[in-house]
C-alpha cells in the first residue's frame, strides 16, 4: 500500500484573504476510514472541500500547497476530473429534488456527459445501490422521487449517487448529523462495509462516531492539524494536551 495514495502538503485555505486552514500536511491511507474531527469552525470542512476542489467554488476563497492524488498534484488539473476520483456526500441529504431514485444515482454521468446503454445504466443503479445497502428497500419503486425516501434513505442513495462513478475516494462531511440514531448507525456500518472498496474520509464533531468507524483520526484545531494517528492510540493515549481535552469533553 503505497502512502502517496492520498495526501495534502502544506495545505492551506483562505476566505477573502483570511487563512482558515494552515499548512496542512496529511496522507490518507488506502482502503482505510479517516475521521476528521474538532470543534465546529476548526477548518475540517474546508479541507475536504480543498481535497475535491470544491473550495475554490465559493467566491473569494483561495488555496495554496498541493494535494496529491497518486502522485498527481490535483489542484492543477480539470476539477470535473478531480470530483469523479473523489466523490462527496453532504451534511444534509440532497438528492436532487426532480429526479427520480434511478435518475439520482445515475446523475454524475449525466451531467458529465457520458452515454451508456440501458443496460450498463441499469447495471450501474443497481450495483451502486447494492453498495449504499439500498437496493433491497427501492428496487420497486425507482422511478419515484429521491424526495419520497426517509432522510437516512436519502443520504444512502446520495452515498449510492457518489459510488456510482466509481470514484476512488469518498468525501462524507458530517453525514448522520441531520439524522435519527438508527439511520445514523446503518449509515455507520455502511461505512465499514464500503472500505474494501474505496478509500473513506469522514468529518464529525461526534468523537463517538470517529472511534466506532475509522482506522485513523485527524484531530484539528483553529485551522491546523494538531494531531493525527491511528484511531486507537489517538484515543487511549493522545500525544496533545489538545487533543485529550476535546476527547474528554472539556471544550468542543
Amino acid at each position: 500500500m503505497s502512502d502517496t495514495f492520498l495526501q495534502t502538503r502544506s495545505l492551506s485555505a483562505y476566505f477573502n484573504g483570511e487563512r482558515v486552514v494552515k499548512d496542512v500536511t496529511i496522507s490518507f491511507q488506502e482502503n482505510k476510514v479517516t475521521a476528521i474531527m474538532g470543534p465546529s469552525g476548526c477548518g475540517k470542512t474546508t479541507l475536504i472541500r480543498c481535497i475535491n476542489r470544491m473550495h475554490e467554488l465559493v467566491p473569494g476563497a483561495t488555496t495554496t500547497g498541493k494535494v496529491f492524488l497518486h502522485e498527481e498534484d490535483i489542484l492543477s488539473i480539470n476539477p470535473i476530473l478531480v470530483r469523479r476520483k473523489i466523490g462527496m456526500v453532504f451534511q444534509k441529504p440532497n438528492p436532487f429534488p426532480t429526479m427520480s431514485i434511478y435518475d439520482n444515482v445515475m446523475a454524475g454521468y449525466r451531467l458529465n456527459g457520458f452515454h451508456l446503454s440501458r443496460d450498463e445504466m441499469n447495471s450501474t443503479v443497481e450495483n451502486s445501490l447494492k453498495k449504499a445497502a439500498l437496493w433491497d428497500e427501492v428496487k420497486d419503486v425507482l422511478h419515484r422521487k429521491g424526495t419520497f425516501l426517509s432522510g437516512g434513505q436519502q443520504q444512502r442513495l446520495c452515498i449510492a449517487r457518489a459510488l456510482a462513478m466509481k470514484p476512488e475516494a469518498i468525501l462524507l462531511d458530517e453525514p448522520t448529523s441531520a439524522l435519527d440514531p438508527k439511520a445514523t448507525s446503518r449509515i455507520e456500518e455502511l461505512i465499514v462495509e464500503l472500505k474494501d472498496t474505496v478509500t473513506i474520509l469522514i468529518v464529525t464533531h461526534n468523537t463517538a462516531q470517529a472511534a466506532r468507524v475509522s482506522d485513523y483520526t485527524a484531530f484539528m484545531y483553529l485551522g491546523e492539524l494538531v494531531e493525527f494517528g491511528t484511531t486507537r492510540k489517538m484515543f487511549t493515549v493522545p500525544e496533545n494536551k489538545k487533543t485529550e481535552e476535546y476527547l474528554t469533553g472539556r471544550f468542543g
